[in-house]
């Protein structure tokens, strides 16, 4: 029988100023899918090849340390439950909403959807990942963007993390919320983001839901954020020993670094 988790304890030393901080992780999973439910509670459903299924799979690091970009500890080492098993990259980048387009991207490039990859830029241009593999790159002149032919056509996964850069540079929290449909709390699903855009803003990803008999439904969200650090899976400040939220229909959604305060009006979804 395979183990898709062992009971340890992880103390991790992190200087804080003057003062030394002790993180404890007591259990180690696997993957998304295998952190327990709630007492009562199920996993809803997924379609086969769905990006929630996709969601579900992703792997977790066995330390819940989170750094940042420059290789350097998070000052706060309090918000996370656990560490997602994917690279932040070497560049101030990959933050709260590239966090949330990166993991869409990823889906669709492992699910060979290539084709559906694409953001829109700050001032409203569209980045298609059909255009970079043509060959084309972005020109950026004050709040124009022009696309022309640069270099060969490359669909590999190497020319994939090479678009996102621009992707990650040009687009945020503003433009996404904007780009994306809105979606109601009573139909919120695995891979829905809730996003406040701004300069900053926040934005995170549900990753897994689950629901009782009585039809209450928890989720698990996911963030990265300011600088670029590790996506982790957010601890909830009601019960910090566990990583699942209640689907309320309130407009205040308080995760550990930032309080939604239009929840209900917030939640938007990848087409």
């Amino acid at each position: 029988m395979k183990l898709h988790h062992v009971n340890i304890v992880l103390f991790v030393a992190v200087f804080l100023g003057t003062s030394l901080t002790i993180v404890a992780q007591e259990q180690y999973y696997s993957s998304i899918q295998h952190i327990p439910c709630p007492k009562g509670f199920e996993r809803v459903t997924c379609a086969g090849g769905s990006f929630g299924e996709w969601l579900r799979a992703l792997k977790l690091k066995k330390s819940n340390v989170v750094y940042l970009y420059n290789g350097q500890l998070k000052g706060n080492q309090f918000s996370q439950f656990a560490v997602v098993d994917i690279d932040v990259g070497k560049q101030d980048l990959q933050q709260c909403a590239d966090a949330c387009m990166r993991l869409r991207a990823e889906y669709l490039f492992a699910t060979n959807q290539k084709e559906k990859i694409r953001f829109r830029f700050t001032n409203g241009t569209d980045a298609t990942f059909v255009d970079w593999m043509n060959g084309k790159r972005p020109h950026i002149k004050g709040n124009s963007v022009r696309w022309t032919k640069d270099t060969k056509p490359n669909d590999s996964y190497a020319a994939l993390r090479e678009y996102l850069i621009p992707v990650f540079r040009f687009c945020g929290t503003a433009s996404l919320e904007k780009e994306l449909p809105t979606v109601s709390v009573h139909d919120i699903q695995i891979g829905d983001i809730v996003i406040k855009g701004g300069f900053p803003g926040h934005a995170i990803m549900a990753v897994d839901m689950c629901r009782n008999a009585q039809g209450k439904t928890m989720m698990m969200l996911v963030q990265s954020y300011m600088p670029a650090q590790d996506i982790h899976v957010l601890r909830n400040p009601e019960n910090p020993t566990s990583p699942w939220y209640e689907v309320r229909n309130e407009s205040v959604l308080e995760t550990p670094e930032w309080t939604f305060t239009d929840f209900t009006h917030q939640i938007r979804r990848f087409q």
